[in-house]
């Protein structure tokens, strides 16, 4: 597995039988239970038909750099994710995904650029005090985030 500096993954993250396919650019953040699938184990099903028994299935996955990737993805054989990229949680990215792109679904889909995407959230943000938020992350969401 090739990692570029500042790679984080959250815990939980499966990396196939060969994670030597995989390549993550510098700043790529995983969450939880992100799993990289690199072969299609498919091909069991039709191995005992001789014609078949020798075929494999493998793919190198290539993940951009400063790119977030939502807990519960699975990326398939064959992917390559762009740079700035958002993938939400729960997908199944089976495509190539463009730089600078939002995806979410099953099969993951295009919803907004990754700009559109930052607009949106500082235009919801409310207004905190960033020096308590750091200082007592916990207590200060459970004060902040009211019912």
């Amino acid at each position: 597995m090739k990692v570029g500096d500042g790679f984080t993954c959250m815990g939980g993250c499966n990396f196939g039988s060969e994670p030597y396919l995989i390549t993550f650019e510098k700043n790529v953040r995983l969450s939880g239970n992100v799993t990289f699938v690199t072969h299609d184990g498919g091909t069991w099903a039709f191995r005992d038909m001789s014609e078949y028994a020798d075929v494999i299935k493998y793919g190198k996955i290539h993940v951009g750099e400063r790119t977030f990737i939502g807990c519960n993805v699975t990326v398939m054989p064959g992917v390559k994710i762009g740079k700035r990229c958002v993938i939400g949680a729960g997908s199944v990215v089976t495509k190539d995904i463009p730089d600078e792109t939002v995806v979410a679904g099953v099969p993951a889909r295009p919803l907004m650029t990754t700009q559109k995407y930052a607009d949106v959230c500082l235009a919801s943000q409310k207004p905190y005090d960033k020096e308590r938020y750091m200082a007592d992350k916990r207590n200060y969401l459970l004060e902040f985030l009211v019912d």
